[in-house]
């Protein structure tokens, strides 16, 4: 140490600015200069690979007539795969799964509404019970009731909520993931949810496709959480606010319908919207984080799926063996 101490020091040359030594002014001055010639070598490197994708263009711009998709890429997407979004965008095949339940759904509810004597526009009259889509607890043998009862709706505000919705969401993420992945996430969340009725409210009717819905909003929401600082912060701080209004309103309407219900009414059970909501959490953020990748190789989708399954198939069990409605 004392012969390191010793040693004579180099002479080191103070840097100067206009022949004075520097300041701390001139160093924020200098780095403040830095900045900016890194704000500039990014907006210029942005402005080259426009430049060279409207070379192999002939000179057009590719993107000019995809305004939509544009808008739909930065709600949707994280930033790394909007360009892949966009060079491969089209609406071929257009998103025809979440127009085609929702019109079905538009269709059942106009039948049961107007040429059926049942009175249900405002509130889920009796009558409709006896639909053969709904969910009944003493019908669960016909199994197709387990998803069709997504197709009844208790009423306008019910029909009307859902709709607004799944066409809002399903569409733009439908022109992203296409129909079959959307399906997929969709009929997970209304399966789920009419198990998870049968097991937590296992007297009760179900009807409506909050199931489905709410997967889709879990899996936007997790997309959205995940890749939060990718999605413009500000508009994905409204994004998260909206989901949470609208689970917030829905889930109060729903929780009014099953506990809350007037005496010559049937209480509908709520338990879809949460297991949906899970679903959406699980296979839905997994099947939307895979846009640019093959969804069967990632092991986060068959993980999740394992998960399903086995929820799935416990649920089966408690039908036959232990429910309270046998």
């Amino acid at each position: 140490m004392s012969d390191l101490s010793t040693l004579p020091a180099k002479e080191e040359s103070t840097p100067t600015v206009e022949g004075r030594p520097r300041t701390m002014a001139a160093d924020r001055d200098l780095e403040i200069e830095d900045v900016t010639l890194h704000l500039d070598g990014d907006m210029k490197g942005e402005l080259e690979e426009e430049k060279e994708m409207r070379e192999d263009g002939g000179g057009k711009d590719p993107f000019k007539n995809k305004k939509v998709h544009r808008v739909v890429s930065k709600w949707m997407l994280p930033e790394k795969v909007r360009r892949t979004y966009l060079e491969r965008a089209n609406c071929l095949p257009p998103p025809v799964f979440i127009i085609s339940i929702s019109i079905a759904e538009l269709a059942v509810f106009i039948y049961y509404a107007v040429w059926k004597p049942q009175k249900q526009w405002i509130t889920l009259d009796t009558g409709i019970l006896e639909s053969p889509f709904i969910y009944s607890p003493e019908k669960r043998e016909e199994a197709w009731r387990f998803i069709s009862y997504m197709l009844v709706h208790a009423g306008v505000q019910h029909i009307l909520g859902n709709l607004v919705m799944q066409l809002i969401l399903g569409i733009p993420l439908e022109m992203v993931h296409k129909g079959l992945r959307v399906g997929l996430v969709y009929l997970a969340g209304v399966i789920a949810g009419s198990l998870a009725s049968s097991i937590f409210d296992p007297l009760r009717y179900l009807v409506g496709a909050s199931g489905g819905v709410y997967a889709l909003m879990g899996g936007y929401f997790m997309n959205v959480l995940v890749n939060f600082r990718e999605m413009i912060p500000a508009f994905g701080i409204v994004r998260l606010l909206i989901i949470i209004l609208i689970i917030v309103s829905d889930m109060g309407f729903a929780l009014y319908r099953r506990f809350f219900v007037p005496a010559n009414g049937s209480p509908v059970s709520f338990a879809a919207h949460i297991a949906g909501g899970f679903a959406g959490m699980s296979i839905g953020y997994t099947v939307f984080s895979c846009f640019d990748k093959a969804l069967l190789k990632d092991p986060r989708f068959w993980i999740a799926i394992a998960a399903y399954s086995a929820c799935v198939l416990f649920a089966v069990f408690f039908n036959i063996f232990l429910s309270p409605a046998n």
